[in-house]
């Protein structure tokens, strides 16, 4: 295989290319950041990963997270003033936080540790990109008007599993120059991150409903961006180019490689691991971002052996790393107590066969180009053979997933929400020797109903007790931790009751449904 950490010959290191060789010139991070998605479909990538030493990466945790995440980002050779660099990460990574650590461990024993990702102001772990990523975009764009390279608006267009929707709207809210629409699966979110974003404030937001599931809102958002002549049509009638806050945008995929850097720091300053002894990693995964930047963390030096990729009933993940055959032609799509991971298509996964292929672009063309026609595609055996090496993967049923939720809290009083029982669980099942690190991705308070299920020996799906399903998703928040004494229920969660609805919008799931209803929305706002 190539040396995946070198660039191309004649190409600068600190410039990004795609992941299916169609973008001809390697383009700086303020161009990537700004695109979203590459011409041709395909997945921005850096030309160069960068190396840290042992050391350096230590010597994080004497630093706030702001600097720890400004000397990442000064490693991929950001084409910003250093000093813009660490304005930008003071702003995104300040008092919006309710913990001054940012991402703070918990440590349930001397080997299992837990990455809260979730205290930022939507109580999700995409706060930690999405407070990072609008900062970043609106510096790039600032940039490229000052090169004369840039005229124009922009939409962010966003379909959602639940988390990512609203923490955009919070990160681009009144943003200038940005318009922001996002897509939902109707019914197919909790009751609080329905509320999270149909109440969001701001003057240049949308939120959409969807007929259908995420990857019904996925698909079509993917084919709205692949539509040239309605590009052509929203520059002409609106000034407007479309962008990505979706986690196929390498500017939501840096942020979170700076928590996992961090968190190896934390445990060794913490004395919990040994200076250059190896953790494993275990993460809750729909989309497959969140485990790669864990994957990236690694290849920049940081000593993780494993990558634990965590499924729920959508197993599609844990099938492929255990097959080599990526199949949803025939898959049922299972609504789960982890809703976020409800994904069938994992639209970052392209990005890590890139790099486990030996940067093979031909052959990532091959396979996209199969997964669309035949909703079905099989690695190699090289590059299957990189991935086993790399990764293990289980899932978790929606039993064993409520039933976590309890064992946990009645073992360590310590209550999580049904995402991170599914990492828990499988961490459970995979570990070896090493030390583990669970991302927790989100609050318990985000989905109080089947939290509520587990701590009552419920199965899922089962009805609410009469008075519990009379009470709204905040009030039975307020149950929950009257019950297990955990009143640390995040203020932006429990006013929810109070904020007013603004978008009450359901649509259909066809590009020309989501197309249309973009429009509209321009055509409000101009």
């Amino acid at each position: 295989m190539k040396d995946s950490f070198a660039p191309a010959a004649g190409v600068n290191e600190n410039f990004y290319s795609d992941t299916r060789g169609l973008v001809s010139d390697p383009v700086p991070f303020t161009k990537a950041v700004i695109d979203g998605l590459a011409h041709g479909g395909g997945l921005y990538v850096p030309a160069h990963v960068p190396a840290l030493l042992i050391d350096e990466i230590c010597s994080l945790a004497e630093m706030p997270y702001s600097k720890r995440a400004a000397t990442v980002y000064r490693a991929f050779g950001v084409d910003l003033p250093t000093e813009r660099i660490e304005a930008l990460m003071e702003s995104a990574y300040g008092d919006q936080f309710d913990d001054e650590r940012i991402c703070p461990i918990t440590s349930l024993d001397e080997n299992t540790h837990v990455l809260e990702l979730w205290h930022g102001p939507t109580s999700a772990f995409k706060d930690m990109a999405l407070q990072c990523l609008p900062r970043f975009f609106s510096a790039s764009a600032e940039a490229l008007r000052e090169r004369g390279e840039l005229d124009h608006d922009f939409l962010i267009l966003v379909a959602t599993s639940g988390d990512t929707g609203k923490a955009a709207l919070e990160g681009f809210k009144n943003a200038e120059h940005v318009r922001i629409g996002v897509l939902f699966p109707d019914g197919g979110v909790s009751d609080i991150q329905r509320k999270q974003m149909v109440t969001t404030t701001g003057d240049n937001v949308q939120v959409w409903g969807v007929h259908g599931n995420f990857d019904d809102c996925q698909t079509g958002v993917k084919n709205v961006f692949g539509n040239e002549a309605y590009a052509e049509k929203l520059l002409s009638e609106h000034n407007v180019t479309l962008s990505s806050a979706n986690s196929i945008n390498w500017g939501r995929l840096m942020p979170q490689i700076v928590y996992y850097i961090s968190s190896y720091a934390e445990l060794v300053a913490k004395g919990k691991v040994e200076a250059g002894k190896p953790i494993d990693v275990c993460v809750p995964t729909g989309n497959f971002g969140n485990i790669l930047a864990a994957w990236y963390a690694k290849r920049m030096g940081t000593p993780i052996e494993m990558l634990f990729c965590a499924s729920n009933e959508n197993r599609v993940l844990t099938d492929f790393i255990n097959t080599g055959t990526y199949d949803i032609s025939e898959r049922d799509f299972a609504l789960t107590p982890s809703p976020s991971m409800d994904i069938l298509v994992s639209s970052n996964l392209e990005r890590q066969l890139f790099e486990l292929s030996g940067r093979n672009a031909e052959a990532v063309r091959g396979w996209m180009s199969d997964l669309r026609e035949k909703k079905c595609f099989r690695v190699d055996a090289d590059t299957f053979a990189a991935v086993r090496a790399e990764f293990a993967a289980d899932s978790v049923d929606n039993e064993t997933c409520l039933s976590t939720i309890k064992e946990v809290f009645d073992a360590n009083g310590y209550l999580i929400d049904p995402h991170t029982a599914v990492a828990y669980k499988v961490a459970e099942q995979l570990r070896g020797e090493n030390p583990v690190l669970i991302a927790s991705t989100a609050h318990w308070a985000k989905f109080g109903d089947n939290v509520y299920r587990a701590l009552h020996g419920m199965a899922p799906g089962e009805p609410l007790p009469e008075e519990a399903a009379a009470l709204s998703g905040c009030q039975l928040n307020e149950l929950i931790a009257d019950e297990t004494g955990q009143h640390n229920v995040p203020a932006n969660l429990a006013t929810l009751d109070a904020a007013h609805v603004r978008f009450e919008e359901v649509i259909d799931n066809s590009t020309e449904d989501i197309e249309h209803a973009a429009a509209a929305f321009l055509g409000k706002t101009n």
